[in-house]
């Protein structure tokens, strides 16, 4: 199991999906929510949730609630949050419509990590999947910036970050469930 911590982002607004995706059922659970903490607590040894309010879940866990704004619903405001509670060195951050990402994406992103880092990132034929990546601490400024900004933008801020991308050859790992297809595509694969 890795020591370091991994967050689950479940604050987003899921516009595209038309309800909170993190609710959605999902394999054998009541929600993609717990079906993420269920498979990343066998990997990790803590495994903390990123949400707006902890009351939209029914159940019981490790949460991290966003500081409050006025309606962003960017990961920015998780990122900072998240650095402020765990005060770690850094962190493990997943999205929580991001299923498939199993050990063997996670541990490549892990032994790839070093402390002259801001960021081990994955990257795709896609692109980069800023949402399946380790942030560093010394991110918070540039997180914070971002927020009085108004700019939510993580590829700009990784771009003029220290940053190491760790390319990976099966997309099908990085799927993202941000509709209804893709619900269901997801769906069909599990």
């Amino acid at each position: 199991m890795f020591d370091m911590p991994c967050v689950i982002f479940a604050g987003g607004k899921s516009s595209r999906m038309g309800e909170d995706k993190a609710l959605l059922p999902f394999s054998s659970f009541e929600t993609l929510t717990q079906f993420q903490v269920s498979r990343l607590s066998k990997i990790f040894k803590r495994v903390y949730i990123s949400c707006k309010d902890k009351r939209k879940f029914d159940f019981d866990a490790n949460f991290i609630e966003d500081i409050p704004s006025q309606d962003v619903f960017a990961p920015t405001i998780g990122f900072i949050a998240t650095f402020k509670e765990l005060k770690e060195e850094n962190f493990f951050a997943l999205s929580v419509d991001a299923p498939f990402v199993g050990e063997d994406e996670i541990a490549k992103l892990i032994n790839a990590d070093a402390k002259e880092f801001d960021a081990i990132v994955s990257k795709t034929d896609m692109g980069i999947q800023p949402m399946c990546a380790i942030y560093h601490h010394s991110l918070l400024e540039k997180f914070e910036k971002m927020l009085h900004e108004d700019n939510h933008k993580l590829g700009k801020m990784l771009k003029s970050s220290n940053t190491k991308y760790i390319y990976f050859k099966n997309e099908k790992a990085f799927l993202n469930i941000n509709n209804p297809q893709q619900y269901q595509e997801a769906i069909s694969i599990i």
